[in-house]
């Protein structure tokens, strides 16, 4: 007789778990877990890439009478070929190059146990062999042994990877197939969880803001129903990169559809890369800042030319030195790591993003009548142009200044360009 699963049972597990969400999809698939725990049976978890599918695994250890036996997660695709057997199963001593003792593998470390087999259909033939045997009769043998051992193990696997095409690609045994997924469970995708995406966005900017100390952010209806709609290719995973950004750069704003926009891909298809933190285009920055400063170092000439052409005084002299030392630091752009990787006559140079605020202090200069622009003056006409050019459309002047649609917006709002 199968145990009754209450809502109140499902709610507590979900604190437990860190679990958050109310999607019919996800709620089935935490029940059937919970029933299939208490059974020493195998399990495959099917899910995509960033479901958060890591979960499911621990609540049928936590629930089953193997709880107080140790738990060990492994990702098999991340394990070389060569050396899966022996994290597994383990070794002998002398039985390849290295092996100066004998080795316990997590199998033997996990007996009694349960072993969580990640990405299962990345593992070599060889070794879903060896799987095989250890999910029949719990035999297995440490590489270069000829002793026969054995293990009380419990195995979940899980994958992102449709598991019947790799049967009939003959990249994956059919008949491993069918011990791994006695019992199947099916982690919904985000884009199938509704009012889910709501609630892992509000979570998700709560612990931003909790952790780093930065302002409130809202976002407005038009923004959630954003969030709604996109495809999530990369799931809560790529949610939360997104959130994280928009907790850190839109600190203090209330967020509207159109701003949440340039956080995310502007193709639905096309997956975001997922990272813990933001990214900012420093070479797209270089390239439009040589442009203004190659403008800045032609109007000098010029200047000197008709300084020159009609005799210097030493006043005058000595201000168009000044203003070539004064964009000297300007030139001094590139990366605090290493050498600029771009085809420049400052290559060497090094990146110094924080000196770029004092860079607007020097003051326009007034020489025989011809006044020289500060570097924010002239960006703020470059960009004004661009956006006039492109009748306000921001993708094409990003693509015509060579900078990202993000720099650009930032730049917009700094310039009080809205409007163009």
């Amino acid at each position: 007789m199968a145990t009754k699963i209450t809502e109140n049972d499902i709610r507590a597990l979900k604190l437990r778990f860190g679990i958050v969400g109310e999607s019919p999809a996800l709620i089935a698939a935490i029940r059937r877990a919970m029933l299939v725990a208490p059974i020493d049976l195998s399990v495959l978890i099917i899910g995509e890439s960033g479901s958060g599918k890591e979960s499911f695994p621990k609540i049928i250890h936590e629930s089953s009478p193997r709880k107080h036996k140790k738990y060990i997660a492994v990702n098999c695709g991340a394990i070389p070929e060569g050396t899966i057997d022996s994290e597994l199963f383990g070794h002998v001593k002398g039985s390849f190059t290295g092996a100066i003792a004998d080795h316990k593998g997590y199998f033997e470390e996990a007996d009694g146990g349960v072993i969580f087999l990640d990405e299962v259909a990345e593992m070599p033939m060889s070794t879903q062999a060896r799987l095989l045997r250890v999910l029949e009769n719990g035999e297995y043998l440490r590489v270069g042994d000829s002793t026969v051992r054995k293990t009380n193990i419990r195995v979940v696997a899980a994958t992102n990877k449709d598991m019947m095409q790799a049967v009939k690609d003959g990249k994956f045994r059919e008949d491993l197939y069918y011990r791994l997924s006695t019992v199947q469970i099916n982690v919904p995708p985000l884009r199938d969880r509704g009012d889910d995406i709501i609630l892992l966005s509000r979570l998700f900017l709560r612990n931003f803001i909790n952790e780093n100390r930065t302002s409130e952010v809202t976002l407005t209806d038009d923004a959630q129903r954003l969030l709604k709609s996109f495809h999530w290719p990369g799931n809560v995973r790529q949610l939360k990169s997104v959130i994280e950004q928009v907790a850190l750069f839109e600190s203090g704003n209330t967020v509207d559809a159109a701003t949440l926009r340039q956080y995310m891909p502007a193709n639905r298809d096309t997956a975001l890369t997922v990272q813990s933190q933001p990214n900012f285009d420093y070479n797209a920055e270089r390239e439009q800042l040589f442009t203004l400063i190659l403008s800045m170092r032609a109007e000098i000439e010029a200047i000197k030319k008709r300084i020159d052409g009609v005799g210097p005084t030493s006043h005058v002299s000595s201000t168009v030195h000044e203003l070539k030392r004064e964009s000297n630091p300007l030139l001094e752009l590139g990366n605090n790591t290493g050498e600029m990787n771009m085809a420049s006559p400052y290559r060497n140079m090094q990146q110094q993003p924080q000196d770029l605020g004092h860079v607007d202090e020097v003051a326009a200069m007034d020489v025989e009548g011809e006044t020289v622009k500060t570097l924010d003056e002239t960006e703020r006409e470059t960009i004004e142009t661009a956006l006039r050019r492109n009748n306000g459309r921001r993708k094409l002047t990003a693509q015509e200044l060579n900078i990202s649609e993000r720099t650009l917006y930032r730049k917009i709002k700094q310039y009080n360009l809205e409007r163009q």
